[in-house]
């Protein structure tokens, strides 16, 4: 029994000191170099946090007094971490019993003390976008979550962030539903199964803009069409209130997406997986789409078999929004490092990597204004390295949200030696 009994204690002892939150939402970083991401490099730079916010950025600035100082003196400051495309914080991910279940929100099953957000925040990650699976072609609604360990689920739910639907194509859902006997098991089922779907909605839509419109018009003797919980989540996407997620590989499932969401007019904002991008790189950047995937994920299964790790810079060059996404638990305490592999395969900037794991995946959750960089008015959220963060040796120290630190290697580590003993 010592074992799970000393991993209960590091984890108890790890809720203990976010709990406290250490510090108030009044933070200063002072020493560092700050790595803005938008504006430049600032050498011996200090960032000043005022309720979550940053107020001032730059050299020699004056610090209030009463505010707590952290020296960083020698470290590398940047903006927290984003991932666009993650499955932490959930049990549940798939709603495999029907190919179409809009209906499903990841809000519902949100857990707030699931130990991959402890271990996502010792990578510097301070938001994600946590997700429905790939089993149906039309899944549930997604949620982006700020990775406050131990919060209540309406703190950790970004508020004002739109919503986005998972679509997936490709070998999941037409073997899922193909080995139940039932529609999708082709590809051009699913393209069915897809149409099918939002053209219902549109008729579904229709129905309540003429009701609304009747009803405006002082007509007394309407009764509202029937609610369809399906429809509505679909509705919301015809109505661009909500965006979409699609999980798809081959390059050309990736161009018949964009056709299907120029033919519905729906708002994709990012390409999930996408390891053929790089062959239709034009296309995409021409689409306004984010391209989010890996490195080096290739040949796990036929449809990823031409993964090309030097298609980064083809696509860069084309002009994509590069997104480098976790889509695992383990992987998300690891972008940096997987953004670092992009310099070894593709001579790109250093600073147009690191934008691929900050800035481009903010805008891809429509959240530039508010996280991504490091700019007065911006989320007081920051991952503090104690090397380059492009650099294979180094590591996280710090993981403030909101001017509040959730992740303190120092105080971590002294925990996770307690488990050993």
């Amino acid at each position: 029994m010592k074992k799970p009994l000393s991993y209960l204690a590091f984890f108890l002892s790890l809720l203990a000191i976010l709990a406290t939150g250490l510090w108030a939402q009044d933070l200063v970083l002072k020493g560092g170099t700050v790595l803005t991401i938008t504006n430049g490099v600032i050498e011996n730079g200090t960032v000043i946090i005022q309720k979550g916010k940053i107020t001032a950025i730059g050299q020699n600035i004056p610090i209030p007094p009463g505010i707590k100082v952290i020296d960083v003196t020698g470290k590398y400051v940047l903006p927290g971490l984003v991932d666009s495309h993650s499955h932490i914080a959930l049990t549940d991910i798939n709603e495999a019993t029907d190919p179409v279940t809009p209906q499903v929100w990841m809000w519902d099953a949100l857990e707030t003390e699931a130990p991959a957000i402890l271990h996502t925040l010792a990578g510097g990650v301070t938001t994600l976008k946590t997700m429905h699976g790939s089993a149906n072609v039309i899944g549930g609604v997604n949620v982006t979550i700020k990775l406050k360990y131990g919060a209540p689920v309406e703190e950790m739910i970004v508020r004002g962030a739109r919503e986005q639907l998972k679509l997936a194509l490709g070998e999941n859902p037409k073997r899922i539903y193909g080995q139940k006997g039932r529609m999708p098991s082709t590809r051009m089922g699913t393209a069915y199964v897809l149409r099918k779907a939002f053209l219902e909605a549109k008729e579904y839509k229709e129905r309540w803009d003429r009701y609304e419109k009747e009803k405006k018009a002082g007509r007394k003797d309407l009764k509202p069409p029937r609610k369809d919980l399906k429809l509505e989540t679909l509705k919301m996407v015809l109505e661009k209130k909500m965006a979409i997620d699609c999980h798809v590989y081959r390059a050309d499932e990736i161009v018949w997406i964009l056709n299907f969401c120029r033919e519905f007019d729906l708002d994709l904002k990012q390409l999930s997986h996408c390891v053929d991008g790089y062959k239709v790189a034009d296309v995409i950047a021409d689409s306004g789409v984010s391209y989010g995937g890996w490195v080096d994920w290739w040949g796990f299964k036929e449809e990823a078999y031409d993964g090309c790790p030097y298609g980064f810079k083809i696509m860069h060059e084309a002009g994509v929004n590069i997104v480098i996404n976790s889509d695992s638990a383990d992987e998300g305490r690891y972008l940096y490092l997987n953004a670092a592999k992009v310099l070894k395969y593709n001579d790109l900037p250093e600073e147009e990597v690191l934008k691929m794991i900050t800035i481009n995946p903010a805008r891809a959750l429509d959240l530039e204004d508010q996280i991504g960089s490091l700019e007065v008015g911006k989320d007081g959220d920051i991952a503090v390295f104690d090397k380059h963060p492009l650099d294979s040796t180094t590591k996280c120290i710090l993981t403030i949200i909101e001017g509040k630190v959730y992740f303190d290697y120092q105080k971590h580590s002294q925990a996770a030696q307690e488990v050993s003993k």
